[in-house]
């Protein structure tokens, strides 16, 4: 991912546009509560204010992440009612960034991606997410998470693992094996 130019006032308005909308869906799988998402990431947006823009070149999009996950973190202890998400919410959250099988929607190989991922460790589902939902990289994945590179890596190879497992043993089944 190109990181944005720290130079110049529009820095920010450049991290708006590309950030705002892939962080209110990072949120909402948080909240549960897309108003309460949107506070999240503004309350994110304020703090890149009043950030120093030469200490986060290069780490942008993970900084924003960070941030944006501890705030949503820190607003669902505080609402209480930290209700896990019912199947079928976190695929129901739009996104702007497609997922690798987005060609394939609404057929029978999303289906079972998306299965694969609902029966993961919630831990697990979050780091493929952002890697293939979000585009993350591993490092910025780390940061985000607070997880170390090493167990970032590994959580990625399993789910792809579990996924791949699935779709193998559909095919097997399709075809009578």
């Amino acid at each position: 991912m190109n990181e944005i130019s720290h130079e110049g006032p529009d820095w920010i308005r450049s991290a708006l546009h590309r950030f705002e909308r892939p962080l209110i869906a990072y949120a909402y799988r948080y909240t549960g509560d897309l108003e309460t998402a949107r506070d999240v990431v503004q309350d994110t947006f304020l703090k890149l204010c009043q950030a120093d823009a030469n200490r986060l070149n290069g780490r942008l999009a993970g900084w924003l992440y960070t941030v944006c996950r501890n705030r949503a973190l820190d607003v669902r202890k505080k609402n209480v009612r930290t209700e896990p998400l019912q199947e079928g919410q976190a695929e129901a959250v739009e996104s702007p960034a497609p997922w690798p099988s987005a060609q394939a929607q609404a057929n029978e190989t999303q289906r079972l991606i998306l299965e694969a991922v609902a029966s993961m460790p919630e831990h697990r589902q979050e780091v493929f997410q952002l890697k293939f939902r979000d585009g993350l990289t591993y490092r910025e994945i780390s940061a985000a998470t607070g997880l170390p590179l090493s167990t970032v890596s590994y959580h990625i190879h399993a789910a792809m693992s579990d996924v791949c497992e699935r779709l193998r043993a559909h095919v097997d089944t399709a075809h009578g094996a």
